[in-house]
């Protein structure tokens, strides 16, 4: 289990990068036969993500829900992940897959989201919690001075860096 970091932290990023949400839904439970592969399938894609960082790849998160999964990724760029979607060894191999024995049959739904985060354009905060998320991704750095408040870490705000008892931090 991850270690828990006293404190309060955020996420420094040094260029843009990408947030890219993928994953399953369940829609026919009893199809195990058809949406087992399809959960199967994304373990072998993680493990070559994680072991080819040239890719493009920087850390991902899982999620389940009651009938499915879903992946947060963070990558360099859009371009690393459309190079990594059509030239993927083990993407391709899955999505060919996919197409051939679901494809539009309602048996199990996939989805994406892609965001492309510009340099400054996001925002953490991480508080006792072990290195997570964009912080993981990125650096991990303490939530203090200019990186105290969600206005802060936006460049938004220029308020001292040390709140009042009248006007305290805000998140």
């Amino acid at each position: 289990m991850a270690k828990v970091v006293p404190g309060r932290y955020t996420a420094q990023m040094d260029d843009s990068f990408v947030v890219f949400r993928i994953g399953m839904r369940v829609n026919r439970l009893w199809a195990v036969h058809k949406w087992l592969p399809v959960f199967r399938a994304m373990s072998p894609m993680i493990r070559e993500l994680y072991t080819q960082r040239e890719l493009g790849f920087l850390d991902g998160s899982v999620h389940l829900s009651w009938r499915g999964v879903s992946l947060i990724q963070y990558w360099k760029s859009f371009e690393h992940l459309e190079h990594y979607a059509r030239h993927g060894a083990k993407h391709l191999t899955a999505w060919r897959n996919f197409n051939r024995s679901i494809g539009t049959d309602g048996t199990v739904g996939i989805y994406h989201e892609t965001y492309i985060v510009q340099q400054g354009q996001y925002e953490t905060v991480y508080n006792n919690m072990p290195v997570y998320g964009l912080a993981k991704a990125g650096r991990h750095v303490p939530a203090t001075g200019q990186r105290e408040t969600a206005s802060r870490r936006l460049g938004k705000d220029n308020e001292p860096a040390v709140p009042s008892p009248a006007n305290p931090a805000r998140e």
